[in-house]
């Protein structure tokens, strides 16, 4: 069997930055095992599937080691590839996902906009945040479906934190976020997983679901500018829609292929 591969850097204009994801469209859907074999020998954060089915798409992601409910980055490279690769004339994409309900992507000239359900957040106390191994204390810290959110005063203090990856393994989350406002844009954001494989993620679409809702609070501001700051980096446009937020962010195509299997 051989299957079509993809392979896209997400949220950025220019190739070797942003965040890497795999795109593997499929007439049906295989086995979970292959889908988490070939994420796996993938090595990137994020593989998505994609189902077509009559007017939607359906979608699924997986890390080197996990399903997970819901990726950002890897639902714009599916989009991505959709519009530039599959011939997709209509400028909204429907998917569907068995986790995380219905997302849409909207395409604006270069512009890819994720719709995704926003996250809610409860504030809980810095002792459940202690085994992340950070040198810097924290403002507050937050509980979301998937993810704990760790907010700090400054971007210089995002981006001189350095974790403990094997205490933070023991967290029980998908993830952490780190975020400060920014200097040149509303918010910056690091986030860490090494629990689902990915020690730091260059850019975390899903993050964003977490991240919007607080800042647009905080900041009093329906539409925000954010950056990642991870090695890559990342740039996002995020405005606050209620209870959905939409993610926006240019996508660039690195490699297409094919996949063999037995």
């Amino acid at each position: 069997m051989k299957l079509n591969i993809y392979q896209v850097d997400a949220f950025t204009n220019q190739l070797f930055a942003g965040n890497p994801a795999a795109v593997c469209p499929l007439e049906k859907w295989i086995d979970d095992s292959a889908m988490q074999q070939i994420a796996a020998e993938n090595n990137l954060a994020e593989t998505a599937f994609v189902v077509k089915n009559q007017d939607r798409f359906e979608i699924r992601w997986f890390t080197p080691t996990v399903e997970v409910d819901l990726c950002g980055h890897a639902t714009l490279a599916s989009a991505y590839i959709i519009f530039s690769e599959l011939g997709h004339n209509s400028p909204l994409i429907s998917f569907q996902s068995h986790r995380s309900g219905e997302l849409t992507v909207s395409k604006e000239g270069e512009n890819l906009t994720l719709n995704f359900p926003a996250d809610t957040l409860r504030e809980v106390g810095l002792e459940e945040i202690s085994q992340c191994g950070f040198s810097i204390k924290a403002q507050a810290a937050y509980r979301g479906k998937s993810d704990y959110m760790v907010v700090y005063e400054n971007e210089g203090q995002i981006k001189a934190l350095e974790p403990d990856f094997q205490q933070m393994k023991k967290i029980p989350a998908r993830g952490i976020i780190v975020t400060a406002p920014g200097i040149q844009v509303d918010f910056v954001s690091r986030f860490f997983a090494p629990q689902s494989g990915i020690p730091e993620d260059p850019v975390t679409g899903s993050a964003h679901t977490s991240l919007t809702p607080y800042w647009s609070t905080r900041l009093n501001k329906k539409q925000l500018t954010a950056r990642q700051l991870s090695n890559r980096g990342g740039d996002l446009i995020c405005e606050d829609l209620g209870d959905r937020v939409g993610i926006s962010g240019q996508c660039v195509l690195y490699l297409k292929g094919e996949i063999f299997l037995p």
